[in-house]
């Protein structure tokens, strides 16, 4: 049975209790079997911006099956700005989701939220698995290391290229990471779809897509992301996210030679 780390919790707050045995008088302690139901849904509408991050709300309420209503203004970003101000003025970000009178920012909080309540045991492993725990760092690393590195890295290369590589992780060591997870799962929550792959394309694309880093030089996730845009979910995800392509991406760094390596590398 696949239990979230809350839930089991509780569910043994709740139902230990202590009896004595018959035989050895020590104590025994009884654990009921916790039971997840899904709490019942409220609207949820998911404010995008298209080609952005909202898209990930999106795929995962069409891998959930749940329903949704999605409100941005087809082509045209500062129309759809618009709207996610309406309901977030103080963090207009994509994505911004309002679960009922409440209004949620940050894709992997959102996800938890919605896979926690209302689809608890989907799209997440077994909390008694390793792959859990490797789900949950896939799930933080997407923005908070990988998604930091390659923006960060793609700004500078837009103000003066650098001619050296980092000391520190760089965009191609955190995209080789993850290759190197690939070259040894199938997903990066383990042996089976999960959460962490919707978190996973879009940091990943932007690295490539925009020659941050070579995508040539990975094939593992090549083949991943051709797997997952595959998907019956990720189809139905972009033909309602994105009906017309990328729009308003920024512009790709021009072609560049390498740049010499870390000190201490060859």
């Amino acid at each position: 049975m696949k239990l979230h780390l809350g839930v089991a919790l509780a569910a043994l707050a709740l139902a230990g209790c202590s009896s004595m045995s018959a035989t050895q008088g020590a104590p025994e302690t009884t654990v009921a079997t916790a039971v997840l139901r899904p709490m019942e849904m409220p609207p949820i509408t998911i404010y995008h911006l298209e080609g952005r991050r909202s898209e990930r709300i999106v795929w995962l309420m069409e891998e959930l099956n749940l329903p949704y209503t999605l409100v941005f203004k087809r082509g045209d970003l500062a129309g759809s700005m618009a709207e996610i101000r309406k309901v977030n003025p103080g963090m207009p970000v994509a994505p911004t989701v309002t679960i009922g009178d409440q209004v949620m920012t940050e894709s992997g909080a959102i996800i938890e939220t919605i896979i926690n309540r209302y689809a608890p045991g989907k799209l997440t492993p077994a909390i008694n698995t390793s792959d859990y725990a490797d789900h949950l760092i896939w799930m933080h690393h997407a923005e908070g290391s990988l998604a930091g590195r390659v923006i960060a890295d793609y700004r500078v290369w837009m103000i003066k290229p650098p001619t050296t590589r980092s000391p520190l992780v760089d965009s191609d060591a955190e995209v080789q990471f993850a290759e190197d997870w690939l070259a040894k799962h199938p997903y990066f929550g383990g042996a089976e779809f999960s959460a962490a792959d919707i978190m996973m394309v879009f940091p990943l694309n932007f690295a490539m897509k925009l020659n941050i880093v070579d995508e040539t030089k990975y094939p593992k996730i090549n083949a991943w992301k051709a797997r997952m845009e595959e998907r019956p979910a990720y189809k139905r995800m972009l033909a309602k996210a994105r009906p017309d392509g990328l729009i308003g991406s920024p512009p790709a760094l021009p072609a560049r030679p390498p740049v010499a390596p870390r000190p201490g590398q060859q």
